[in-house]
C-alpha cells in the first residue's frame, strides 16, 4: 500500500479536502523505481483496471483493492507523465463498465476566472459557476463549481453515485473558496446536489446556487439541463431594442401577471397554463389590449407557491411549475414575435431560510449577514444578502445578467428596493446597526444597485431597470455618475396611495381631499415614474380595485373606476396595471385560483376591459402622452382648484403642437352642463375618449364627438369651450387645428 493509512481513512470517511492530490495518476517513486501511482474510488467495484488509450490499442494496468468500498491503488513503472485513460471496473453482479476518471482532468476554472469572481467583476460568471454540460478534451460530461470557502469538504452527489459524498469529492481552488470538479458521462436530466461538510463536521445537503433547473419539492434537486439547443427567432426585436431612443420617450404600458393564476385549464383538472400555452394566449390578449409589456411576478425557482415567487431559492432558474427552461424561452420568443416586451420581477433584497438552499450555505453565514440586526428581515422572516461581500454581489449581478442573456427578457422590476436602501427599514431603535458614518443608509446595498444597473445597461442596450421603491430616497432614476442609483423608472407609490385614498371617499366628501390628486405634481418630475396599480393593492383584505371605489352599486363603481383609469393614462408617467383589474374583477386576487373571466359577460366589467384596450391604443398613438413624461413642459394644469365640482383639467403636450391633448376629469356623480374649460389653442377639439360611452357601459352622454372653442379667454388660456360633463367621467380632447 503506497497511500498512508491516515490518507486512506480520510478518503474513505469523506473528510479529505484535497482528493485530486491522491486520486487519479500522479508521479511516484517506489523501491527506487520511478513511475505513476494510480488510485480510484468507485462505489461497489470488485476489480479495477486503468486502461491507457492509444491510437489503435488499449493497455490495461490492474489495480489492487485496498477497501471493499471500492478503493483501488496500483503502481505503473517506467511511465513518468500522466496519460489519457479510462477506468474499467467489474461489479459484484458481473456488470463491467469503462469510463473516464473525474480525477484525470485539469480544473475547468483558471486563475483569471477565480480572480474576477473574488473581485466581483466576472460578467460571465453564470457560465462558469454551477453545473454545466461540457465537452473537455473530447469527453462529454458536466463541470461543477460552487463557492463554499468555509467547508471542510464538498462533493457532488446524485443518483449516479447513490448520493454518497465520498465518491465525487471536489477540488478546492485555494483562497477563492471555490470548489470544482468535472464528472464525465453525466447527461441532461441528471439530478444532483452538493454535500458539504462544515468546519463543525455537520453534513449539509444543498442545491446549486447557480442551478438552471430544479425538480419539484420536497426533494428540490438541481437538474442538469442543456441550454445550447434552443434557436432564438427574435433577432430583429433585440436589434430594435438596442437602437431605442430611450425608454423615457417611448410609450410603456405594462400588464402585470402572475402566471399561475392568470387562467386555468379547467378540462385538465384546473391546472395553470404552461409556458408554451401562456405565450400564445397571453401574447394574443396583451396585443389585443394594446399593452406594450408583460411583467411577470417572480418566475425564478421558489419552493413555496404561497410566496408568489418572492422567496427565491433558484436565482438562475425559471421555475419548474410551468415547464422547462427552453419552454420559458419559447414564451419570451412568442411574446417578442407579437410585439410584447417582457419584464421579470427580480428579488435581490432577501432570500428564504430553507435549509436546502442559500441559508448558512457552507455552515456559516455566507450569503447573509451573521448579525440578525443586519441579516434578518422581520417583515418576511427571510435573510438579507450581505452586499459587502464581492462574491455575493457577483452572484446577484450574474443572476440579473443571466435573465437578459439566456432568456432575452427586456427588463427587471427590482422588488423591495426600499428595504435594501435603509438599515433601519422596519426596525425599532436598537434593532439595527448604523453605517460607518453613523447613518441609516445601507452604503453597500446602494453601491450594489448602482453597479448592477450600470452593468445591465452596458451589456444590454435598451434594457429596463425598474425600482419598486416607496420612500423619498433621492436620485433613484438618476445616473450613478450623477449620484443616483441608475434605474430607468421608479414605481410611483405615493401617487398610488393618494389616488386610492381619494377614490375610496364618498363623492360627497372628495372635495376635502382634492389635494390627494394635486399633491403628486409637486414631485412628479423629480424622478422618472411608472404610475401603477399592482398586485399589492388587491390582496390581504385591501379589496379589489372596483370594490375600492366609493359607490352604491357595481355600475357606479364601474363608472368611477373607468374615470380613474382614464385619468391615470393621461397623467405623466408610464403605466402598470395588475391582471384582472383591467376588467374590474370583484374579488381580491387569489394566487391559487384563476381570474374571474366570466365577469366579462356583464357590461360593467366588459366595458372597463374595452376601455383599457382603447386607452392603450390611444396612449401609444399620441406622443403627447409619453414623449415628455420626464419634463414639466409636457404637463400643465388648466384648473386644479374646482374642489366643489370635483373637476380637474390639464394639458398634455408633445414636441409638436398638433399632438396636444386636453384632459377633463369629473369625480362626482352630478352631471355638469355648459361647464367652461380654458383651451390652449383656438379651433376644433375632437373628443377622442369619453369614459361614459355606451360601449363602455355608460349612458353615452357627451359632446357628440367634438367641440369648438369660443373666443373667450379662460383659466389663463386664450380660448375656452363649454362642455357637457357626465358624472364620474373623464374626457380627452385632441386639437385638430384652427377653423
Amino acid at each position: 500500500m503506497i497511500i498512508s493509512k491516515e490518507e486512506l481513512d480520510s478518503l474513505l470517511s469523506g473528510r479529505n479536502s484535497h482528493p485530486h492530490t491522491y486520486l487519479g495518476l500522479h508521479p511516484c517513486e517506489l523501491d527506487g523505481k520511478t513511475g505513476l501511482v494510480a488510485r480510484t474510488f468507485v462505489r461497489d467495484a470488485v476489480t479495477c483496471d486503468v486502461v491507457r488509450i492509444q491510437k489503435t490499442t488499449e493497455k490495461r494496468f490492474p489495480l489492487k483493492q485496498l477497501d471493499e468500498a471500492g478503493f483501488f491503488e496500483g503502481f505503473i513503472p517506467s511511465l513518468k507523465k500522466p496519460f489519457k485513460y479510462r477506468v474499467r471496473v467489474t461489479y459484484a453482479n458481473g456488470e463491467v463498465r469503462q469510463f473516464y476518471d473525474p480525477y484525470s482532468f485539469l480544473p475547468t476554472l483558471g486563475d483569471q476566472d477565480l480572480y474576477l469572481f473574488s473581485e466581483g467583476n466576472d460578467l460571465k460568471i453564470h457560465d462558469k459557476m454551477g453545473g454545466h454540460l461540457r465537452e473537455i478534451d473530447g469527453v462529454k460530461g458536466a463541470s461543477f463549481a460552487v463557492w463554499a470557502p468555509n467547508a471542510r469538504r464538498v462533493s457532488v452527489v446524485g443518483d449516479f453515485n447513490h448520493w454518497d459524498g465520498r465518491f465525487h469529492s471536489m477540488r478546492s481552488m485555494g483562497s477563492s473558496g471555490v470548489w470544482e470538479i468535472f464528472i464525465p458521462g453525466l447527461e441532461a436530466g441528471t439530478k444532483y446536489k452538493y454535500e458539504i461538510v462544515s468546519q463543525e463536521e455537520h453534513l449539509l445537503l444543498k442545491t446549486d446556487p447557480y442551478g438552471v433547473y430544479f425538480e419539484p419539492p420536497p426533494h428540490n434537486s438541481t437538474v442538469l439541463y442543456d441550454l445550447d439547443q434552443y434557436k432564438w427567432k427574435d433577432d430583429a426585436w433585440i436589434e430594435k431594442r438596442s437602437k431605442s431612443e430611450g425608454a423615457a420617450v417611448e410609450p410603456i404600458s405594462i400588464y402585470e401577471v402572475h402566471l399561475g393564476s392568470w387562467k386555468k385549464v379547467i378540462e385538465d383538472g384546473g391546472r395553470p397554463l404552461s409556458y408554451r400555452e401562456m405565450g400564445e394566449q397571453l401574447g394574443d390578449y396583451a396585443k389585443e389590449m394594446g399593452f406594450t409589456h408583460i411583467e411577470f411576478m417572480p418566475l425564478a425557482e421558489h419552493p413555496f407557491t404561497g410566496s408568489w415567487g418572492y422567496q427565491v431559492t433558484g436565482f438562475f432558474a425559471p421555475t419548474h411549475r410551468y415547464g422547462h427552461p427552453d419552454e420559458f424561452r419559447e414564451l419570451v420568443d412568442v411574446l417578442h414575435e407579437k410585439g410584447i416586451g417582457v419584464i421579470m420581477d427580480w428579488v435581490p433584497a432577501h432570500f428564504p431560510k430553507d435549509a436546502f438552499a442559500l441559508a448558512e450555505f457552507d455552515g456559516t453565514h455566507l450569503y447573509e449577514h451573521a448579525d440578525p440586526r443586519q441579516g434578518h428581515h422581520k417583515d418576511w422572516g427571510t435573510l438579507i444578502f450581505n452586499y459587502g461581500r464581492n462574491e455575493v454581489v457577483q452572484f446577484l449581478i450574474g443572476s440579473a445578467l443571466l435573465w437578459f442573456e439566456r432568456y432575452h427578457i427586456d427588463g427587471l422590476r427590482v422588488d423591495a428596493v426600499a428595504s435594501m436602501l435603509y438599515l433601519d427599514y422596519s426596525r425599532e431603535e436598537g434593532e439595527w446597526v448604523p453605517n460607518e458614518h453613523g447613518g441609516r443608509e445601507n452604503i453597500e446595498a446602494i453601491h450594489f444597485l448602482r453597479k448592477v444597473n450600470s452593468v445591465v445597461h452596458q451589456e444590454f442596450p435598451g434594457s429596463l431597470m425598474i425600482a419598486e421603491e416607496s420612500t423619498s430616497f433621492g436620485g433613484v432614476t438618476k445616473a450613478p455618475e450623477e449620484g443616483g442609483l441608475g434605474f430607468d423608472f421608479k414605481w410611483n407609490m405615493g401617487w398610488m396611495h393618494d389616488t386610492l385614498l381619494y377614490f375610496g371617499k364618498d363623492a360627497l366628501y372628495r372635495k376635502w381631499h382634492h389635494d390627494n390628486l394635486t399633491f403628486g405634481m409637486l414631485y412628479q418630475f423629480s424622478e422618472d415614474f411608472v404610475s401603477v396599480f399592482s398586485h399589492d393593492e388587491v390582496v390581504h383584505g385591501k379589496g379589489s380595485m372596483i370594490q375600492k371605489m366609493a359607490g352604491a352599486s357595481i355600475t357606479e363603481k364601474s363608472q368611477t373606476l373607468r374615470s380613474l383609469y382614464a385619468y391615470m393614462w393621461a397623467y405623466p408617467g408610464k403605466k402598470c396595471l395588475f391582471m384582472g383589474t383591467e376588467f374590474g374583477q370583484s374579488s381580491e386576487w387569489r394566487y391559487d385560483g384563476s381570474l374571474d373571466w366570466h365577469l366579462c359577460q356583464y357590461k360593467d366589467h366588459e366595458g372597463i376591459r374595452k376601455m383599457i384596450g382603447d386607452l392603450n391604443h390611444l396612449y401609444t398613438g399620441n406622443k403627447a402622452l409619453f414623449e415628455r413624461d420626464n419634463s414639466s413642459e409636457g404637463f400643465q394644469w388648466i384648473d386644479c382648484n374646482d374642489t366643489e365640482s370635483g373637476i380637474l383639467s390639464f394639458i398634455r403636450r408633445g414636441h409638436n403642437k398638433a399632438d396636444t391633448l386636453v384632459v377633463v376629469c369629473h369625480f362626482t356623480p352630478v352631471p355638469r352642463s355648459q361647464y367652461r374649460v380654458g383651451m390652449p389653442f383656438k379651433g376644433k377639439w375632437k373628443e377622442v375618449l369619453n369614459t361614459n360611452a355606451g360601449e363602455y357601459g355608460g349612458t353615452g352622454v357627451g359632446n357628440f364627438g367634438e367641440v369648438f372653442t369660443q373666443d373667450h379667454p379662460f383659466h389663463d388660456q386664450p380660448a375656452s369651450v363649454e362642455l357637457t360633463i357626465p358624472g364620474l367621467t373623464t374626457l380627452w380632447f385632441k386639437w385638430e387645428g384652427e377653423e
